[in-house]
């Protein structure tokens, strides 16, 4: 009888880093495109390849399938127009924490409410801010080097890593989740690099 729970606290256990890892995935790609994950999501519902908690079953309805295809497909247009990128990046940004909140929400369904929605802001919200953030810094970087001739280049990028991801996250949660977390790592220091570069160096003056 021991030896039955242990294998069956195992198994939850299993399944509850496999719904984290897949929530931290599809936040990091909602950090890449706001509505693809959405689509590679309602996707995956709509064709039996993951179960989503009854309160979202719209998501797997065809008209939610159409209306999160073409706001994708606007929304990767409208990154390769000159300047209007960055536009989209400043709606864009509270829009991913928003969604990447929603999305880890959406895959946890067996925690707890405040348990559920701690981790959908901490690590669904969190992860999407730190990937958009990583990618606003790049588009702004290639925008001052290059005059923003670069700028197609990253958005091709950024749409076919945000597919890719969303589709390793429901495909492969583990991989997906050990991508993320080690991107995530790097995005950290990066931004810790460029933090310090950018802060005055201390005073060497001795005061008389």
């Amino acid at each position: 009888m021991e030896a039955v729970l242990n294998n069956l606290n195992s198994i939850v256990n299993l399944q509850g880093v496999l719904e984290l890892l897949l929530a931290i995935s599809l936040s990091a790609a909602a950090g890449f495109r706001v509505f693809l994950p959405l689509f590679v999501l309602s996707v995956a519902a709509v064709y039996g390849h993951i179960d989503l908690p009854s309160d979202l079953d719209w998501v797997e309805s065809s008209p939610a399938l159409v209306v999160f295809g073409v706001a994708a497909l606007l929304e990767i247009g409208g990154y390769y127009l000159p300047w209007f990128d960055h536009f989209l990046d400043i709606l864009s940004t509270p829009a991913a924490i928003i969604v990447g909140t929603a999305l880890a929400a959406s895959v946890t369904p067996e925690l707890n409410p405040v348990a559920q929605w701690t981790l959908a802001l901490v690590a669904g919200g969190g992860t999407a801010g730190l990937t958009k953030g990583v990618m606003n810094l790049l588009r702004a970087t290639s925008t001052a080097t290059s005059g923003g001739l670069t700028n197609p280049v990253l958005s091709t990028l950024e749409w076919l890593l945000a597919t890719g991801l969303s589709v390793l996250a429901i495909a492969a949660p583990l991989l997906a989740g050990i991508l993320v977390i080690s991107f995530g790592l790097f995005a950290i220091y990066k931004f810790w690099q460029f933090f310090r570069r950018s802060s005055p160096p201390p005073s060497t003056q001795e005061p008389t």
